[in-house]
C-alpha cells in the first residue's frame, strides 16, 4: 500500500458512515441545540438583558455549540471503535500496513467531520436569530482544534475499553454532559457565590467553554492562555493515550 492510502481509505469510510446517517448524526443534534438557543436565549433574553457586556442570547451560543460539537466527536468515535471491536473489523484495520498514528487519525476523522458539520450548521442558524459574531477567529480556531483532538481521542479510548454499549452512554450522560452544563454554558461563573465559583474552576470543560466563548465574543471568565493551556494539556494526554492503545494493541488484539 503506497503512501497514506490506508489512512485515506479508513478516514473515507468513517466520513461515509457519518454522512450516510446524516439525519441522526448531524440534523438531530443541530435541531436539539438550536431549540436550546430559541427556548433559553430568546425567552430568558428578555429577563437577563446582558452578561459580561453581551446580550444573553449571544452569550449562550458559544457554549451550546461547544456542547454539541464535543458530544458529537466523543459519541461518534466511541461508537465507531466499539462497533469495530464488536464486529472484529478492528482486526482487519490492525493487520493493514498502517502506522499506529494513521489508524488513530483515520478513526478520528469521522468524529471531527461530524462535529464540524454540527458546529457550522449551528453557527449559521444562530446568526439568523441572535447577534452572534466571531471576534477572535484565530483563538476560536485553536480552541476548536483542541476540542476535537480531546474528545475524538477520548471517544476512541472509551470505545477501546467499553465492554458494553451502555458504558459509552454512561460516560456521555453522567460525565461529559453535566460537566458541560456546569462549565458556564448558560451563565457566567463570576455570578456564582463562593465556594461555587471556585469549584467551577476545577471543571476542565469550563476552560474549553471559555476559550470558545472568547473566540466568538471576545469575553471570558478566565484568562485565555490558561483556558487554552488546560485544554491543550488534556488534549495531549488523551491523544497520547489513544495512540498508545493502537501502538501496543492493548485490549484490541484479544
Amino acid at each position: 500500500m503506497n503512501g497514506h492510502a490506508g489512512l485515506i481509505a479508513l478516514a473515507g469510510r468513517e466520513v461515509r458512515r457519518v454522512l450516510k446517517l446524516w439525519t441522526q448524526t448531524i440534523a438531530a443534534p443541530v435541531m436539539a441545540s438550536f431549540l436550546f438557543i430559541l427556548v433559553f436565549g430568546l425567552s430568558l433574553g428578555g429577563q437577563i438583558k446582558r452578561v459580561d457586556g453581551v446580550s444573553y442570547e449571544a452569550f449562550i451560543v458559544p457554549g451550546l455549540i461547544t456542547m454539541a460539537m464535543i458530544q458529537a466527536a466523543y459519541s461518534n468515535n466511541s461508537s465507531s471503535v466499539y462497533q469495530a471491536r464488536l464486529d472484529r473489523y478492528i482486526h482487519d484495520i490492525l493487520a493493514a500496513p498502517m502506522r499506529p498514528w494513521e489508524v488513530n487519525l483515520g478513526l478520528a476523522v469521522g468524529g471531527a467531520v461530524r462535529a464540524l458539520a454540527i458546529g457550522a450548521a449551528l453557527l449559521v442558524l444562530a446568526v439568523l436569530v441572535t447577534p452572534t459574531t466571531v471576534a477572535e477567529p484565530f483563538i476560536l480556531l485553536i480552541a476548536v482544534v483542541l476540542a476535537l483532538i480531546l474528545f475524538c481521542s477520548l471517544g476512541t479510548v472509551v470505545g477501546v475499553y467499553a465492554r458494553t454499549f451502555d458504558f459509552q452512554s454512561f460516560i456521555s450522560n453522567i460525565v461529559i454532559l453535566p460537566l458541560t452544563f456546569l462549565g458556564g454554558v448558560f451563565y457566567s461563573v463570576d455570578l456564582l457565590p463562593s465556594p461555587w465559583e471556585q469549584i467551577s474552576h476545577l471543571n476542565p470543560i469550563f476552560y474549553l467553554v471559555n476559550a470558545v466563548r472568547y473566540g466568538f465574543l471576545g469575553t471570558s471568565d478566565v484568562s485565555v492562555p490558561l483556558s487554552l493551556g488546560v485544554t491543550a494539556a488534556l488534549a495531549a494526554g488523551a491523544a497520547c493515550w489513544s495512540l498508545w492503545l493502537f501502538s501496543t494493541g492493548h485490549r484490541l488484539k484479544a
